[in-house]
């Protein structure tokens, strides 16, 4: 295997271990020692080291690896910017309302019912991560980015069943009748009662990120690649 590949998988373990370990097994304990301020320090120095690492050893890679697919075909590149569309309707909805935020009044949020983006995913700030990397494993199915994308994909989805216990613990039955409440996967249908804010901003971070696309990495993303 190619050393800048294997180097690509070192990092990208690093990066999904570290924030597995330092957020459930590990959390307590660091905590104890160097307090809650602390502990995000240490949090955020493995987060940012490894992700560093991460994108250097994806750059370093290059975009000529082989593809297991043609993933610049019209149907293909259709589906990925639905997929990231989506994903930007989640993320902002993410943030109206959210239990699963680290908020005084996260029982408040839960008391009040399904709502927003809530009615597709209790989960849908890790649920727009995951969508994200699809849609990069859809258009670009080289193996650094099956790896670089795949790590956030599986972070976050796995990520969201340890969040789960976490919340168990911190929240007790607020978050059981949230969790009876509201799925796990996605359910597509519940994009309609999303909401016209989480609709709004989602279309148009969709728009901004896509357009930057062109000049970040010069490669056009999204309607952008039809409208030149």
């Amino acid at each position: 295997m190619d050393a800048k590949l294997v180097s690509l998988i070192a990092a990208s373990a690093a990066f999904v271990g570290s924030h597995f370990v330092l957020s459930h097994p590990l959390r307590s304990r660091v905590v104890a020692a160097v307090g809650p301020a602390g502990f995000q320090g240490v949090y955020s120095l493995f987060a940012f080291a490894s992700l560093g690492w991460m994108v250097m050893a994806f750059l370093a890679i290059g975009p000529e690896g082989t593809v297991l697919w043609n993933g610049t075909s019209d149907p293909v590149w259709a589906l990925a910017s639905l997929l990231t569309l989506i994903a930007g309707v989640l993320l902002l909805g993410s943030f109206i309302g959210n239990p699963a935020l680290p908020a005084p009044n996260a029982a408040q949020h839960a008391a009040r019912g399904v709502h927003g983006v809530f009615h597709v995913t209790r989960h849908p700030m890790m649920w727009a991560i995951a969508l994200w990397g699809m849609a990069h494993i859809l258009v670009r199915p080289d193996p650094r980015t099956l790896v670089l994308a795949g790590s956030f994909i599986l972070l976050a989805l796995a990520g969201s069943h340890l969040q789960d216990r976490k919340k168990q613990v911190l929240m007790g039955g607020a978050w059981q009748v949230w969790q009876a409440q509201t799925s796990y996967w996605p359910r597509p249908l519940g994009l309609l009662s999303a909401g016209w804010l989480p609709w709004l901003g989602g279309i148009l971070l969709w728009l901004g990120a896509t357009w930057a696309h062109v000049w970040l990495v010069y490669i056009p993303a999204g309607v952008w690649r039809w409208l030149g």
